[in-house]
């Protein structure tokens, strides 16, 4: 693709965050928006401001869990477009826990969004991809795709698999000669509204476990974590990557350089057959590193 112009794009997770960032940034360069979402009234607003600001968008009510709901934004997008060029496999959830507390709830509603949202985005849209030829798939992965901090195990795992599909998709496509692209967004914190991903969790799939009352210990430790995302990266810089990233065919983006030496220190342990190094938690990291760790 070298342009968004008269192009057509599917967003996944587009009511808000970086889904509603690029669904911003690609309609002002001239894009047709479908965002789907499973948060009706935040994705009918989204729509509005949209269509109030002159961008040709469209909003389709959506579970990326379900296959049947992927099938219908599929069948939707294309009655409405005729042709689809950009697919944002975006919608993503986020769940925390040490290991032997998590419930199977936990790891169904983690990997129905975050793994099975991308899987059904790439089945139900690569193939007309592939037919014309003009058009690019980005899924969302994280620098969890790259590292393994403790207490998300089932979000690392859904990143972890969003990589490696994405790479494989790629030289798939590659060696057939496609000219499809593919990128893997891989973003640190950015100020979304993943933190509160609970507000959209099933009631089927809710955790019996009820959480203890948090202690003035954890209490400090929220407030920390929400004056850090309160700093964090921006959605709108991420759509300019993303929207850069595209047109140069640029297979991972990322946002920033914080977990860059947590991800070099992992890929040395694999390598020399360490014991993994010990980490923190994500938010941890020195957020504000602004550069790529220096040799020696």
């Amino acid at each position: 693709m070298d342009t968004f112009e008269g192009k057509a794009a599917v967003i996944t997770g587009g009511a808000s965050g970086m889904g509603r960032a690029m669904a911003d940034h690609f309609g002002a360069a001239g894009a047709r928006i479908m965002i789907a979402d499973v948060e009706g009234p935040a994705m009918d607003a989204a729509v509005a401001e949209m269509n109030d600001a002159g961008i040709d968008a469209v909003g389709v009510l959506t579970d990326v869990s379900s296959e049947q709901d992927m099938d219908e934004l599929a069948e939707a997008a294309f009655s409405r477009f005729g042709q689809v060029n950009v697919v944002c496999n975006n919608a993503g959830v986020g769940a925390g826990g040490l290991m032997h507390t998590l419930t199977t709830a936990d790891w169904q509603w983690v990997l129905g969004v975050n793994l099975w949202g991308v899987i059904h985005g790439i089945r139900v849209f690569l193939p007309h991809l592939m037919d014309h030829g003009d058009g690019h798939i980005v899924n969302t992965g994280s620098v969890a795709g790259h590292t393994s901090y403790p207490n998300i195990g089932p979000y690392n795992a859904t990143k972890h698999a969003v990589v490696t599909i994405s790479e494989t998709l790629y030289r798939e496509l590659e060696e057939s000669g496609s000219t499809v692209g593919v990128s893997v967004l891989c973003p640190g914190l950015v100020t979304t509204n993943i933190i509160n991903s609970e507000r959209n969790r099933p009631e089927t799939l809710r955790s019996p476990i009820i959480p203890p009352d948090p202690t003035a210990e954890d209490e400090e430790r929220i407030q920390m974590m929400m004056a850090i995302y309160e700093d964090a990266v921006k959605p709108p810089e991420v759509a300019e990557l993303v929207y850069n990233a595209v047109l140069d065919n640029q297979f991972y983006i990322w946002t920033d350089y914080v977990y860059a030496e947590s991800i070099m220190q992992r890929h040395e342990d694999i390598q020399l057959g360490r014991n993994p190094s010990r980490r923190a938690q994500l938010i941890d990291e020195d957020q504000t590193v602004k550069g790529p760790p220096q040799a020696g």
